[in-house]
C-alpha cells in the first residue's frame, strides 16, 4: 500500500484548468481498484491518494497518467504504508 502525496508546483487557477481531467483520471483508477481514498491537502496546496497498489513501479505508471504529472502541476512522493492495525470497516487494509 502507498500513500502518495501531491504538491503543487503552479498557482492554483493553473491546477483549476486540469482539475476537470484529474478528476475523470481519479475515477476511472477507483473503478480498477487502485485507489481507496484521495483529497484535496488543508491548506490545499496539494493533496493525497491512497493506494492499495502494492508495487511501485506498478503505482509510478499509473501516476504517468494523471493529467497534473503529465501537465508537471505538481511534485509526487510515495510513502510505502503497510497497515498493522485498523478501526472496525477497514479490516480489508491490512495484507
Amino acid at each position: 500500500m502507498f500513500i502518495v502525496e501531491l504538491t503543487y508546483k503552479v498557482h492554483l487557477s493553473h491546477v483549476d484548468l486540469y482539475l476537470e481531467a484529474h478528476v475523470y483520471y481519479l475515477n476511472e483508477q477507483y473503478e480498477l481498484g487502485n485507489f481507496i481514498a484521495s483529497g484535496r491537502k488543508e491548506p490545499r496546496n496539494g493533496g493525497v491518494i491512497l493506494s492499495k497498489i502494492s508495487n511501485k513501479e506498478e503505482l509510478l505508471a499509473i501516476i504517468k497518467k494523471d493529467p497534473f504529472n503529465k501537465h508537471n502541476l505538481a511534485d509526487y512522493k510515495l510513502i510505502e504504508f503497510i497497515p498493522s492495525k485498523v478501526g472496525k470497516g477497514f479490516e480489508n487494509l491490512i495484507a
